[in-house]
């Protein structure tokens, strides 16, 4: 077997269930597998699973693992040569497999490759490409110093700026919401720490990873939507494990003076405030005008009556392709893609050339019923039932 894609889910059923129908199309023609590990959810994931993916297979736990061991759980299972680690938040094109694993097979002693990532707006998320946070790259992180000087190799290594988001190369961190390796270098590094529970666990297994000599890969030829904001909630809770994961790291890495010990301790405490703050939840401001990308005349009409406004209709049965550009959409609009109509690949694409627009973005999956979208990272994404 090709590849064995392992989802860990814990409490984001929806999501889940965009994200595992973009993964069975991206899996049509390759010989592959998918392993869902579930850490105790207490909303319904388990039963969508069971009812409408059958051919997955469900592992699950009567408690939360956490993110190492419940990985750890589903690469013991798995049978592919390679293994891709995938968050339930996120949502992968049509070729997106076929395109990282041809990339794999061109390199030599290759270690782990990730790719561009985006948020719910179609923004890039610089975490998909990072170095090694040693103490001076975290204090630059830390105290922002990357964004004053993004330009100079002394303290842009903390987003791995040397390579722009559109340029594919070698890196030293990748994040753990998509990584792909063989399932082989996977174990002679031993999987994921067990003994960090989540947060540094993708930064110690890329750095391991780099410890066997073995070269991390930034690819940006292929985009992924990675919600972000359902991987976890930034309560105390968040704050708690954030500063415990970079306390770990440190320990276990680096040797470093206790004035800067107790120096990086506040400068985490001081970030991971920022993060808690960041990640509160904000007033959501209902969309101006609504435009609907599908061909489906009753799927208009049930959602101009859902949302109470007219809905502007893109009409994919007199329309080619989907083609936004010579539309006048409106700031504050909401576009909503029907992946009846609209390839994950084109959702994509559109998320990404309209991003920064004054626009938001909203899916609904084939054969759901419920739109499903986020607008800010750090923010918790909405779903609304439609039927």
């Amino acid at each position: 077997m090709q590849l064995s894609v392992i989802i860990l889910n814990y409490n984001v059923r929806y999501f889940l269930e965009l994200c595992l129908l973009s993964v069975e199309r991206a899996l049509q023609n390759i010989d592959s597998e998918i392993i869902v590990v579930d850490n105790n959810s207490q909303d319904d994931s388990c039963e969508m699973i069971k009812s409408r993916f059958t051919n997955v297979k469900l592992i699950q736990n009567n408690q939360n693992v956490g993110f190492p061991k419940g990985n750890n759980i589903g690469v013991g299972q798995a049978k592919g040569d390679y293994v891709c680690i995938l968050n339930p938040d996120t949502v992968v094109a049509e070729d997106t497999f076929e395109k990282v694993l041809a990339f794999a097979k061109k390199q030599n002693n290759l270690g782990i490759i990730g790719v561009k990532l985006i948020d719910g707006t179609g923004n890039f998320l610089p975490e998909s490409k990072r170095g090694v946070p040693r103490p001076w790259v975290a204090f630059t992180k830390i105290m922002g110093l990357y964004k004053l000087f993004p330009k100079s190799p002394f303290f842009n290594k903390y987003y791995a700026q040397h390579l722009n988001e559109n340029q594919t190369g070698k890196v030293e961190i990748l994040v753990g919401a998509f990584m792909i390796l063989k399932k082989e270098l996977y174990e002679e590094v031993g999987g994921f720490d067990e003994n960090c529970f989540m947060y540094s666990d993708d930064i110690d297994l890329s750095y391991r990873v780099l410890q066997k000599g073995k070269p991390n890969y930034y690819f940006h030829g292929t985009t992924v939507i990675h919600y972000k904001g359902e991987s976890t909630i930034k309560d105390g809770t968040y704050m708690k494990r954030f500063q415990e994961a970079m306390e770990f790291f440190y320990r276990k890495y680096f040797q470093v003076s206790n004035l800067f010990s107790a120096f990086m301790k506040i400068g985490i405490v001081f970030f991971s405030l920022i993060k808690r703050i960041q990640g509160r939840s904000k007033t959501k401001t209902t969309p101006k005008s609504y435009l609907l990308v599908s061909a489906s005349d009753t799927l208009v009409k049930i959602i101009a009556l859902l949302v109470q406004k007219k809905v502007g209709f893109l009409d994919l049965k007199t329309e080619k392709e989907v083609n936004l550009s010579s539309i006048s959409i409106r700031n504050g609009s909401q576009i909503i893609l029907d992946n009846e109509f609209v390839s994950f690949k084109e959702c994509i694409n559109i998320h990404e050339k309209h991003r920064n627009k004054g626009v938001t973005f909203r899916i609904i999956p084939k054969n759901a019923n419920f739109i499903i979208g986020s607008d800010s990272f750090n923010d918790r994404g909405e779903i609304v039932k439609i039927k």
